[in-house]
């Protein structure tokens, strides 16, 4: 039976102190280690600090940004991946070759290599730039992975195409829960005061996690995207407090099914760990649906329909989504 040892986190990360974050990143990467892990999952950004850089001028980002892959945090991951053994993922600000800044996810291999993601549909500062291209790469593990970031996940097509590339895990770090909406049955803030008063009220806190606001939420989806593709997916977050908005935790490992292999309720720093069972890849429901797909039919999807709005429109808009009328 063949089996990769995995592994996702969670944790709180300090705005813009990166020697701290990596500190924690080079902690729980020692820990899985110990315990046999092969592959991690770092959330959104951890590496720099999240939400903190919306209210950032394009000085500041650029302050915290580094190239890929030979900048300084890049290299950082790099040794630990070779130390351990590892494959390990996070995530950080990117400056390109052409001045351009992206919210960008790292991987870095014990053979070497360092893949990245350049998040697709980046919203975070009008200092942002928007990846162009899927990631899917191999690994010395047999397996292959993708990686998806925080929203890229929540457009069924990003997923679809990254299983199309042979993706058999997916990699999904995140900043989220707790974050305002307007839909009135999605997430939704949480009191920061409860988070300071985890240790005297965590009963109230944990039922906002595992609610609405965090947990019940997440599985309203993401368990599809695992099922339908046919992947193994490893969810990665932040936890607690982050520039006025509480993040939920709730880091897990999904298997192809859809079914949660192993997750954590923690309202603080975790590690999960599970084995994943590569033997259930050839014959998981998604990837036998797949092989049934019509591809003349979906010219529709690669077709804009004119309500289309970049992903920081998007996500900030406050107008109502009407039906767009069918194309011609």
């Amino acid at each position: 039976m063949a089996r990769l040892r995995s592994a996702t986190t969670q944790f709180q990360h300090r705005p813009g102190d990166k020697v701290f974050n990596l500190g924690v990143v080079a902690r729980l990467t020692a820990q899985a280690a110990k315990a046999g892990v092969e592959l991690i999952a770092f959330p959104e950004m951890c590496v720099t600090g999240y939400w903190h850089c919306r209210n950032l001028d394009e000085a500041g980002w650029r302050a915290l940004a580094e190239p890929v892959p030979d900048g300084p945090s890049s290299l950082a991951l790099l040794r630990l991946a070779q130390r351990h053994r590892m494959a390990v993922g996070a995530g950080l600000i990117e400056a390109a070759p052409d001045g351009r800044l992206y919210n960008t996810y790292v991987v870095a291999l014990p053979d070497g290599a360092v893949h990245r993601h350049r998040k697709l549909h980046a919203f975070e500062s009008p200092h942002v730039s928007s990846g162009d291209a899927f990631t899917v790469f191999d690994t010395p593990f047999g397996v292959r992975v993708g990686v998806l970031i925080c929203w890229d996940n929540n457009l069924v097509e990003n997923a679809r195409a990254t299983a199309l590339l042979g993706a058999d895990v997916i990699l999904a770090p995140h900043q989220t829960g707790g974050t305002a909406s307007r839909s009135p049955h999605a997430m939704g803030p949480i009191d920061p005061a409860l988070w300071r008063e985890r240790h005297v009220r965590p009963d109230v806190l944990r039922a906002e996690f595992q609610g609405d606001k965090g947990r019940g939420w997440l599985m309203r989806w993401l368990p599809a995207r695992a099922h339908d593709n046919g992947v193994f997916i490893l969810f990665s977050n932040g936890v607690g407090e982050d520039d006025g908005e509480v993040r939920t935790g709730n880091a897990m490992i999904l298997d192809p099914y859809g079914r949660v292999l192993a997750e954590t309720d923690a309202l603080d720093e975790a590690l999960v760990i599970a084995d994943l069972d590569l033997d259930l890849l050839p014959t998981a429901t998604g990837r036998r649906w797949i092989r049934g797909r019509r591809p003349e039919l979906y010219g529709l999807l690669t077709r804009r329909l004119g309500h289309e709005l970049d992903p920081r429109e998007a996500r900030f808009s406050t107008a109502p989504v009407l039906t767009p009328d069918p194309p011609a």
